[in-house]
């Protein structure tokens, strides 16, 4: 529905109030290209379990490592094409990195989607090697089989409840024009101090805690939780991979502060 293209945009246009020479970095034209049917979500429908990255994560699981390497590998391909100014390259690595970290910090991947469908399907999720195969869930029995996708597809069924709720997100971000998520100079300062990485695990702790997730299971959409979801999980996806990016850039050599920016207000 557009909301990883939403958050790439409002990124990249406070990205180029972080640093004076934001052509360095590839354009939101470039960016978006390989968003879509050309993103990582892609691969899901074309050819399902094969290579097919996975975006869910434990922030308070320390063993919990795969998307982790995922974005770093991203990460440390963007600083290499940053470097080379290959437009194209850097492109992609910038989009499919914003993917993996937005991905990463939306609530409904700190659910441990995988176990609950390994339990479902009574076997590993990486024998979906087809569209079938994903949307099937088999059972020992006809009257098993039927159970099992009820708690699949059901009114809060297992990927019912996923859909709906990163839908609800999607149309909440639409009209939003993420002001409030431009980064401070602190927070500029603390990426280059911490790193990427560290700074992906605290925001996906600060998001866990806020149990967005756990609330909309128990009680769906509320004012509240949209509150919340606006004001808080939105910002900070926004400004989680504006920072990233800005932090691939310091590490490619191509920052320059630039105290004026920082001095006005960006525009909204």
């Amino acid at each position: 529905m557009g909301a990883h293209q939403k958050i790439d945009r409002a990124s990249r246009r406070h990205l180029a109030w972080l640093v004076k020479h934001d052509k360095n970095f590839p354009s939101i034209k470039k960016i978006l290209e390989f968003e879509g049917k050309n993103g990582p979500d892609a691969i899901k429908r074309k050819s399902p379990a094969r290579d097919e990255p996975w975006h869910y994560y434990n922030p308070f699981n320390e063993d919990d490592s795969e998307l982790i390497e995922l974005i770093e590998d991203h990460y440390l391909k963007l600083v290499k094409e940053l470097k080379s100014k290959n437009e194209t390259k850097a492109a992609f690595e910038a989009a499919w990195l914003a993917h993996a970290v937005v991905d990463g910090l939306t609530p409904a991947h700190h659910y441990p989607y995988a176990a609950k469908l390994t339990e479902l399907r009574g076997g590993g999720i990486e024998e979906r090697i087809t569209i079938k195969d994903k949307l099937v869930i088999p059972g020992k029995s006809p009257g098993q089989t039927i159970m099992n996708n009820w708690k699949m597809w059901g009114p809060r069924g297992l990927l019912t409840s996923h859909g709906l709720f990163e839908i609800g997100i999607a149309t909440m971000f639409t009209p939003l024009s993420f002001g409030e998520a431009m980064p401070s100079v602190g927070e500029a300062e603390a990426i280059k101090k911490i790193g990427p990485i560290e700074w992906f695990k605290r925001t996906a702790k600060e998001v866990a805690v806020l149990g967005l997730y756990e609330k909309y299971q128990e009680s769906g959409w509320t004012s509240r939780l949209a509150w919340e979801v606006r004001h808080k999980l939105g910002p900070d996806l926004v400004r989680s991979v504006t920072l990233i990016w800005y932090s691939a850039m310091n590490d490619a050599g191509l920052t320059e502060d630039n105290d004026e920016n920082h001095s006005r207000k960006p525009k909204k």
